[in-house]
């Protein structure tokens, strides 16, 4: 575990300047496409409940032998408890959900050995990684769940990153995702990937970059605008990210820190009101970003946007189905066939 991480723990407050009015703007355009949310600044406040009772030492003993590195579903499924209080005391939704799609989103399908292929194997909670561009903010979320991950050894940060940002969706109202879990952490920041995997909200032709990044991690175009409805929850800060407005009516008085600029009128809440709202253009006060104008500018997005905007049901269970795979790209599963909290 990174020292920056242990020694924050204790405090839990996040940094609102971790991006620098010095920084890329190619680096600022990425963080605007998954924002950091100011959620992250508030203090955590959440009752820890009592770690599962840890198996006898000879059952104890057999399972690791069977599975090596794989998390503990007891713990699992109590981690899964103490994340739910968190988001109902910080509001940190959208800051959980990019944690897991930015350890998730730098996979390459062309490259088969594991981790050099990159995924989801919790190597974002090393500072190399943390510090590449796309990521600023993101050690306000390791700070939020940190504690957790200190209560509950037997977790994998790759499945922790994964189970918060799952269940940062279905607590806001989205739909049940079919994740699976046993993941397998990368045990060195030399194991990091290089930095330039994940999106640029501005680049000259949107829609071809969003292909080209996404094709890269083996998704198709119903994935991607399915996965962009995500936008529905957070906001932009102009000072972070480089887009949005410093303050509109639907984010002055918060929750969590006040200002920055919503894809929606209500930004903590999962729907499909991001398709509408960008389809009726009716609002000067919510974001559109040029990857998101993107979905309803190129023929073969709008076919998928203009049915999410009309059906929601659809939405939800395209987007389930998106979010479950992209939060197994590059995994490497201990046992492999990895387990449901369901099971």
């Amino acid at each position: 575990m990174a020292e920056r991480l242990a020694a924050s723990a204790a405090t839990l407050r996040a940094s609102a300047a971790a991006a620098t009015p010095s920084a890329r703007r190619a680096a600022r355009a990425s963080r605007a496409f998954f924002p950091p949310s100011p959620a992250a600044s508030a203090r955590a406040r959440v009752g820890l409940r009592a770690a599962p009772s840890p198996l006898p030492q000879k059952a104890r003993a057999v399972r690791c032998a069977a599975v090596a590195a794989a998390s503990d579903v007891a713990q699992v499924k109590a981690a899964r408890e103490d994340i739910r209080e968190l988001l109902r005391t910080t509001h940190c939704h959208p800051i959980l959900v990019r944690l897991g799609w930015h350890d998730a989103g730098t996979y390459d399908k062309n490259i088969e050995e594991w981790p050099q292929r990159g995924g989801a194997n919790g190597s974002l909670r090393f500072d190399v990684e943390l510090k590449h561009g796309a990521n600023a903010g993101l050690i306000n979320a390791l700070k939020l769940i940190q504690p957790i991950k200190d209560k509950y050894p037997s977790i994998t940060y790759a499945d922790l990153f994964q189970l918060a940002s799952a269940t940062a969706i279905e607590e806001a109202g989205g739909p049940k995702i079919p994740m699976k879990y046993g993941r397998v952490d990368v045990t060195g920041p030399e194991q990091c990937p290089p930095e330039g995997k994940l999106p640029d909200a501005g680049p000259s032709s949107p829609a071809d970059h969003l292909r080209e990044v996404f094709y890269r991690m083996g998704l198709d175009d119903k994935e991607i605008v399915a996965l962009s409805g995500a936008h529905t929850l957070g906001r932009s800060r102009p000072e972070r990210s480089g887009w949005g407005k410093p303050e509109t009516k639907y984010t002055k008085n918060g929750p969590g820190a006040p200002g920055g600029q919503s894809w929606t009128v209500e930004w903590l809440r999962f729907d499909n009101s991001y398709f509408k709202d960008i389809k009726e253009k009716r609002d000067q006060d919510l974001l559109v970003l040029p990857t998101d104008a993107a979905l309803f500018e190129d023929p073969k997005f709008k076919v998928y946007a203009e049915k999410y905007a009309e059906d929601q049901d659809a939405f939800f269970r395209d987007y389930a189905e998106a979010h479950a795979k992209l939060s197994n790209l590059g995994a490497k599963f201990q046992p492999p066939q990895g387990f449901s909290l369901d099971d």
